[in-house]
């Protein structure tokens, strides 16, 4: 006899006549039991969960009742047995699985329900040994679990106590579960043990300190359906853990485009989030002013100085608790975002009579738990490590004959923190600790530093005494000489070109101290 096929079952309902409950998050799991028993369903359970019920003054069949065998091994072996999952995987619209089931003495079952051991959060703890990690590892769990989803035609499958309310109501209402609602809690459930493997291989490439695993594996839950992506005609979704990072108080929700441009403000920030009071500006994921000062107005009012123009429409953050006047100086114009790590008293109502504006508060920035980034590309994706270093005292080599001056080092430093989030080829004008013209994004570095300068005109910026940023080296004089022929009197940079001795040349020529860091900051 041929199998029924899929398509001529999905409007047949199933009526839960035998349940197999074996959880380890017992939560609403009571209510659910009381459900199935008001349904005339028999209960089979496991251990704790068996416990619990019975607890609840419900009755309940070990599981050891139908495998004729006692748990064993300190409860690692319980359902691992041919009267388990012959009654899961039984095709009961199949009539040699009937006759089979006869034959052994093995009845179906039309419900599954698991939860696994919590591996989460059990390797979340820095201190777990080993030994703790591993005995985490649910594995009959997840075989019952991909047992039941595989034959979501004839069982149902849950795996969350969030799915409780919404299975208990159907049930209640049709006597049954359809098809529809089988074939959602499947996908459901294979994406719960894609997620539970996922986490066991990744602590395991912790525990072998494997930085880049033969297997890139990747879950992540869905945070929020998009409007679109980054223009109307895409579809877009964003993953993971957005809210741990910041939280969205005011305004519509965020947008494709949105998510980016704060993903780089918070990069940015995170490596100015010990200094002064900072602000930056950003427009398309490259900032366009950046100040430090002793006050945030102040630092704000310094930073749109750089470019006037392009903060319309962009985003604003700030690495202190925003106060009235700062807010006020941004208010003066279209702001679509601002993160701030607080906002003062006043200031959220000010701000929020703009119902088009977001307003964020950022609950923490990335940090080493963001240690590789993914992009995607043709074919798959590409996995490298974050580009969260900082310069230390010990790599910064002068080599010109002229040494920066404490104030020239402050704005070196400075420049070098912006530049490194600028996008390749990128250049960085600064002076007295704020940014003055700001070049991203050029095919030429000389291109780039002509529309930084060019920038700093426009915007009345003296560049007589500043100092400029590469985020890679020069590979020829002339863009030392054009940066010295605009006022500058200091460069950083990588170093590293076989024409070095020009460069450092060219600066002596003009009297520059130059710096080289050794290390590149290469944005694409």
């Amino acid at each position: 006899m041929s199998l029924q096929p899929l398509e001529s079952l999905p409007e047949n309902k199933l009526n839960i006549k035998r349940a197999l409950i074996s959880v380890s998050d017992k939560t609403g799991v009571i209510e659910l039991a009381k459900a199935l028993k008001a349904n005339g369903t028999e209960i089979i359970s496991t251990g704790g969960t068996a416990n619990t019920l019975r607890k609840a003054g419900l009755d309940v069949m070990d599981v050891s009742d139908i495998t004729q065998f006692p748990e064993c091994l300190d409860g690692r072996v319980k359902t691992l047995h041919p009267a388990v999952h012959g009654g899961i995987l039984a095709r009961t619209s199949h009539e040699p699985d009937n006759n089979e089931l006869k034959k052994l003495n093995i009845q179906p079952f039309e419900l599954v329900v698991v939860n696994l051991y919590p591996f989460k959060e059990t390797v979340k703890d820095p201190d777990v040994t080993p030994a703790v990690a591993t005995e985490n590892i649910d594995i009959g769990g997840p075989t019952m679990i991909r047992a039941s989803a595989k034959n979501f035609a004839h069982v149902c499958t849950l795996t969350d106590p969030s799915q409780y309310t919404a299975f208990i109501k159907e049930l209640n209402e049709t006597d049954g579960i359809s098809f529809k609602s089988r074939l959602a809690l499947a996908k459901a459930a294979f994406e719960h043990t894609a997620d539970y493997d996922s986490s066991i291989g990744q602590y395991f490439n912790r525990l072998t300190n494997t930085d880049l695993p033969d297997q890139l594996t990747v879950s992540l839950p869905k945070s929020a359906d998009l409007r679109y992506g980054e223009n109307p005609h895409q579809l877009a979704s964003v993953y993971g853990y957005q809210n741990r990072y910041i939280d969205c108080f005011h305004g519509k929700e965020l947008s494709y485009n949105n998510y980016l441009d704060i993903d780089s403000a918070l990069q940015f920030m995170s490596d100015f989030r010990d200094a002064k009071p900072t602000a930056a500006i950003f427009k398309h994921t490259v900032s366009c002013g950046v100040a430090t000062r002793d006050q945030l107005s102040d630092a704000y009012q310094r930073a749109f100085q750089t470019d006037k123009v392009s903060p319309f429409g962009g985003i604003v953050i700030v690495n202190k608790p925003l106060d009235i006047e700062t807010a006020e100086s941004i208010d003066s114009i279209f702001t679509e975002i601002i993160l701030a790590p607080e906002f003062e008293e006043g200031v959220h109502q000010f701000l929020s009579q703009k119902k088009n504006r977001r307003l964020v508060k950022i609950l923490k920035y990335p940090g080493a738990e963001d240690s590789f980034r993914i992009r995607s590309l043709f074919g798959g994706a590409l996995y490298q490590q974050a580009d969260h270093k900082q310069l230390q005292a010990d790599e910064m080599r002068v080599v010109t004959e002229r040494q920066p001056d404490q104030e020239e080092l402050a704005d070196l430093l400075f420049a070098w923190n912006v530049v490194k989030h600028i996008k390749s080829n990128g250049i960085v004008y600064a002076k007295n600790l704020a940014t003055c013209g700001i070049g991203t994004g050029q095919t030429s570095r000389v291109e780039s530093s002509v529309i930084a300068v060019r920038k700093a005109m426009n915007e009345n910026l003296n560049l007589h005494e500043s100092v400029v940023a590469s985020d890679a080296f020069f590979p020829f004089a002339d863009g030392v000489i054009a940066a010295a022929q605009s006022g500058a009197r200091a460069v950083i940079q990588p170093g590293g070109s076989i024409r070095d001795e020009e460069v450092i040349a060219a600066a002596n020529d003009h009297d520059m101290s130059m710096i080289f860091t050794g290390t590149r900051h290469f944005r694409h």
